[in-house]
């Protein structure tokens, strides 16, 4: 293949994985995306006038198909569903806007159709105007709006309101842990807001609990029955990162890797708990 085509292709690579992984809430599945985009293209490119445009076009109408066909496994799916964690360490600068992928956000996102998704994260998130969406989705432009508005309204309250300093991030993160791990619940209780939500996804594949957990003493009543059936099981090791633009950890456990990311709310308390166990879900974490 010509290099100036590859060469085109690679210099949108970035984008188009953050549409796909926007899109599909999967890193894995992203990844696949963009890789049939380019087998796409590779057939194509020699054609195309605008490479930017048509790739756009291609990796968003594979990800439409990806969740349609998805539609019925995630009907199925054992637990809360969440999506796969996207991990950047504390010291590097942030790759990801925290609000464009936000774990609130992306589950907001699922409640859409895929068409819905797709106008919402063209439009909204990447900029581009309507005639373009229209063009890149095959509908006509007030279709595209209808789509775009009904999309904004179930979305605009899940990008996280309350920013929170790093350092002051990875404190909390760190007393949450420590908290747990000495079972001391006194100590977690003060760290939570009184309307803190916690869900964890196992997927079926490795334990988790199987509801969204509501509210202080509901989070603070889970870890005080894990410690009384079994005790809290070993942290092998650690890290502070940064899981969907906001703080979290990254732990080894016995049984494998799992992800914490929090959210807060304005008095700084944690508001939000996401725990992802499915190793489906982690085997592109190092």
């Amino acid at each position: 293949m010509d290099a100036a085509l590859t060469d085109a292709f690679e210099a949108q690579r970035p984008r188009l994985k953050r549409l796909a992984y926007r899109m599909l809430g999967s890193v894995s599945e992203a990844e696949d995306a963009v890789q049939d985009a380019w087998l796409r293209w590779v057939r194509a490119a020699e054609k195309v006038d605008d490479p930017a445009a048509w790739l756009v076009r291609a990796t968003t109408r594979l990800c439409i198909d990806r969740l349609r066909r998805a539609k019925a496994e995630r009907e199925a799916y054992k637990g809360p569903w969440l999506p796969e964690p996207l991990i950047e360490p504390l010291t590097d600068d942030p790759v990801e806007r925290a609000e464009d992928v936000s774990v609130a956000f992306l589950l907001a996102l699922e409640r859409l159709s895929p068409l819905e998704r797709a106008v919402f994260l063209l439009h909204d998130v990447f900029d581009q105007d309507y005639a373009r969406v229209a063009e890149t989705l095959g509908r006509s432009e007030p279709a595209v709006r209808q789509l775009a508005s009904r999309a904004r309204a179930h979305v605009q309250e899940a990008r996280p309101r309350f920013a929170v300093d790093e350092g002051r991030a990875k404190q909390l993160a760190e007393a949450f842990l420590q908290a747990t791990l000495n079972a001391d619940y006194a100590r977690l209780s003060s760290l939570l807001a009184e309307d803190a939500v916690m869900v964890s996804d196992g997927g079926g594949k490795r334990t988790a609990a199987l509801r969204v957990l509501v509210g202080r003493d509901d989070i603070v009543g889970l870890f005080k029955g894990i410690r009384w059936r079994a005790g809290y099981p070993t942290v092998e090791e650690f890290e502070a990162v940064r899981i969907n633009g906001s703080p979290g950890l990254l732990l080894q456990m016995p049984d494998g890797p799992q992800t914490i990311a929090f959210e807060t709310d304005g008095d700084g308390r944690i508001a939000r708990i996401y725990v992802v166990r499915n190793p489906e879900k982690l085997a592109h974490v190092r």
